[in-house]
């Protein structure tokens, strides 16, 4: 269930990192009510699965899941380059994260 619980915190993680961008530096309510709750539900769940997860390894694979999930969104549906190299450079990201898990 930890790693349930990380995974789903590192994409409310992407969430919050979107809705950031979308906030207008905090003068658009949405926005910034969708970044509130995304990063509560994302800190909150980081600290569930750190209960039982090492830190390093926690850590390390919200923030990938993050980044990881905040780029493929910025391709997707925000108009930015997707070039080749960026999603092999992605693709490196999620081995990251998968060898954490497989070899934690």
């Amino acid at each position: 269930m930890p790693w349930i619980v990380l995974v789903i915190s590192g994409l409310f993680e992407s969430v919050w990192a979107i809705a950031l961008s979308r906030s207008a530096g905090f003068t658009r309510p949405v926005p910034t009510a969708t970044f509130a709750v995304a990063l509560a539900l994302s800190m909150g769940g980081l600290g569930y699965a750190l209960r039982s997860i090492p830190v390093g390894t926690g850590y390390a694979v919200w923030v990938g899941i993050g980044a990881a999930g905040t780029a493929v969104a910025g391709m997707l549906w925000l108009g930015e380059p997707a070039g080749l190299p960026r999603i092999l450079a992605l693709l490196l990201v999620v081995a990251g994260v998968i060898g954490l898990k497989i070899f934690h």
